[in-house]
């Protein structure tokens, strides 16, 4: 796969705009798709906030496994910060994500209360591309208070939004770093849409998708695409699958790979092949390498 590498000048331009607006707030919200956790934890996200209260949503979780959500929420719990489970296009979790937030920020309140101050608690919206920032807000607001769209880069400037007389959130910018080295974790970026398609080869990332499903989801893939074999080792060749089993073939037995990509990344978008993520846990390098120093540590107390 070729490298993704992109980082347009709006990109430079929402970093600025976090760094300038960091001391404004208390606490800062980050919004990952629970599809993949890691690949949306924006790594220039833990100096520029290091120093604030964080909470982070795992926003879309329909849209992966219960198990898989309830073993990020213990990841990002062993870590310090405060995680949960959401679907922010539901109006049943409107209170749940209040009550988080306002649990989070509750010793910052308190510390003002002491000095007789009604504190306005404020909090920054952080994220990938399409993550579901502003639907987030809008959801947690009652109304439409944020631009919402279904590809990335449609929040452009930070929009302040009132909740209440005592909690105000900063929509931002979605933000990507400027190279994505890690070649596994830029797919999934592109898989789940923080990535804008007219910038990539939408027919490699479709295969690529297809062929990372076939070893994550092989059973639910062949359900919904029915002549792709799932032992198959290119990924091409399961795109020709998809066309075959839509009958997406052009004049002289053709197959319409284009259409089929577009269709495959529609439907794994919208979670019609699979309610699984792409990650977990224990694929964060950093864990790995926690748990094989322990293991060297345990070898060596028993030799």
């Amino acid at each position: 796969m070729h490298t993704i590498n992109w980082y347009p000048g709006h990109m430079a331009k929402a970093r600025r705009m976090l760094e300038d607006n960091i001391k404004l707030v208390d606490m800062v919200i980050e919004i990952v798709d629970a599809r993949a956790p890691l690949a949306c934890r924006n790594p220039d996200f833990e100096s520029l906030f290091k120093n604030k209260l964080r909470v982070v949503v795992l926003n879309k979780s329909d849209l992966s496994s219960k198990a898989q959500n309830k073993a990020w929420v213990e990841y990002f719990r062993k870590k310090g910060i405060t995680a949960i489970e959401l679907v922010s296009t539901s109006q049943a979790m409107r209170k749940t994500a209040v009550s988080l937030i306002e649990k989070a920020g509750k010793a910052t309140v308190q510390r003002y209360l002491e000095k007789g101050i009604r504190k306005t608690l404020r909090a920054m919206i952080v994220g990938v591309p399409n993550a579901g920032k502003s639907t987030f807000i809008n959801r947690i607001a009652g109304s439409v208070r944020a631009q919402v769209g279904d590809r990335p880069g449609v929040t452009k400037s930070k929009q302040w939004v009132k909740v209440s007389d005592y909690l105000e959130l900063l929509d931002t910018p979605g933000l990507l770093w400027g190279k994505l080295e890690n070649e596994t974790l830029a797919k999934h970026l592109a898989y789940i849409g923080s990535i804008r398609d007219d910038v990539l080869d939408i027919e490699e990332i479709s295969g690529l998708l297809l062929y990372d499903l076939a070893r994550i989801c092989p059973d639910q893939l062949k359900a919904r695409y029915k002549k792709i074999d799932t032992a198959e080792e290119l990924p091409e060749e399961y795109l020709n699958a998809v066309c075959r089993s839509r009958g997406f073939i052009l004049p002289g037995g053709v197959p319409d790979t284009e259409r089929a990509a577009r269709i495959v990344l529609d439907e794994y978008r919208g979670g019609k092949i699979a309610a699984v993520a792409l990650e977990n846990p224990e694929d964060d390098p950093e864990a790995a390498q926690t748990a094989e120093s322990s293991e060297t540590e345990k070898t060596d107390a028993e030799v």
